[in-house]
């Protein structure tokens, strides 16, 4: 029987149980963003480009128009003005995110930092509300802190994505690994869908689309590209490279072709 969670993650995840997310809650803990300046623009740019859902903060969700993309409401944050930017604190509520048409809610988790068990407290007590309204809960899920020597390590990701899937997760959001078969460990140890994080702009379009090529090899069930996508010269156009490498089965390389000529057609229509 379809529950109100399963209707709202098909308006996230397409019938392949993959999707593309566009987050685009940076300015909160970074301040005014390159990219995210003009917020209709930008929501345009990529519900032309057939993303499946972006993830924002409140006011966001209150004054932008979502262009019938899915809406994830993002409910943690910091800034990097703070002692301790690790820590992210609730800045939203379930039932805010219910009132504003939210398909899902986030919860940013910095495991292995100073205020690893607060934000794990706060989050345990989220995944139980949701469970009350039928709302799906992403957890991004980074390792993060004083005792982590690198985030991308196995051994910290596998760790970090299996916390978020054992306290009650719909979806987890976590850092690649680097390499394929690591990473096909880390999902395997998972039982509900886990997307990669775009992290820091990479230094060449072929570096992000290769990362997200191989995720998708690993077994990720897609991508949360922020960066990448609304710093990019063209967002629209790198929006659907990203939807073709995971929802059409485009390589990196031809994904690249796409951007490289300009023109962007889905290969959904070849």
């Amino acid at each position: 029987m379809e529950t109100g969670k399963t209707r709202r993650l098909r308006r996230i995840f397409r019938d392949d149980h993959k999707t593309v997310i566009i987050p685009m809650d940076h300015s909160v803990s970074a301040g005014p963003t390159h990219g995210l300046e003009d917020m209709a623009r930008i929501v345009g740019d990529v519900s032309q480009g057939e993303a499946d859902a972006i993830l924002v903060h409140a006011g966001i969700a209150k004054t932008v128009d979502m262009n019938r993309l899915g809406l994830i409401l993002h409910l943690s944050g910091a800034t990097r003005l703070s002692a301790d930017p690790h820590w992210k604190t609730q800045v939203s509520t379930v039932k805010e995110a219910l009132r504003l048409g939210a398909d899902a809610v986030s919860v940013h988790i910095n495991v292995g930092s100073q205020r690893e068990q607060d934000m794990l407290d706060r989050f345990s007590r989220i995944i139980e509300e949701c469970d009350d309204f039928g709302l799906p809960a992403l957890a991004m899920m980074y390792p993060r802190g004083p005792g982590i020597q690198s985030e991308g390590d196995y051994k910290v990701v596998s760790h970090a994505a299996r916390l978020g899937f054992e306290i009650g997760a719909d979806i987890v959001q976590t850092n690649y690994t680097g390499d394929i078969e690591s990473f096909r460990n880390v999902v395997g140890t998972v039982k509900v869908p886990v997307v990669i994080a775009g992290g820091p702009k990479a230094s060449s379009d072929n570096d992000a689309l290769q990362m997200i090529s191989d995720s998708i090899k690993a077994g990720a069930a897609g991508v949360s590209i922020g960066r990448n996508v609304f710093q990019h010269h063209d967002p629209t156009r790198m929006t659907r490279a990203l939807v073709d490498i995971v929802h059409h089965g485009a390589s990196a390389s031809q994904a690249l072709a796409i951007l490289a000529e300009g023109t962007a057609p889905s290969m959904a229509a070849t």
